[in-house]
């Protein structure tokens, strides 16, 4: 398993979500995002989890609730790479994904378009 102080780590989250296009990161609405190192030990081992209603199934009703998370896990992407710079696009394409959910991209749609 690759060796990644955990500052590195959410540096690489946070470039990942600069080179979102400014268009959609301004639509983004009530999110936060944060790093784990593991997911749910009961679960399936993820890369990254939205939890939150996405922004295609809001309505009138959706008014003073908590922000949608976004978590990007650590220990399961550098396990998944063997170098540097695929943690790099790793980071990057689960970023992506999660935020996809976030606008209401499913992940038979994710997939189809290469972000799976």
């Amino acid at each position: 398993m690759l060796k990644m102080s955990r500052e590195e780590f959410e540096e690489l989250v946070g470039t990942a979500l600069d080179r979102i296009p400014s268009e959609l990161s301004q639509a983004m609405d009530n999110i936060a995002v944060f790093v784990e190192d593991e997911p749910d030990p009961s679960g399936p081992e993820l890369m990254g989890l939205y939890e939150g209603t996405p922004l295609t199934e809001r309505g009138e009703w959706y008014a003073g609730v908590l922000p949608d998370r976004i978590t990007i896990y650590m220990g399961p992407i550098l396990r998944h790479c063997q170098e540097p710079e695929e943690v790099v696009h790793e980071v990057a394409v689960t970023v992506v994904h999660e935020v996809a959910h976030h606008f209401g991209i499913d992940d038979a749609r994710l997939h189809e378009l290469g972000w799976g």
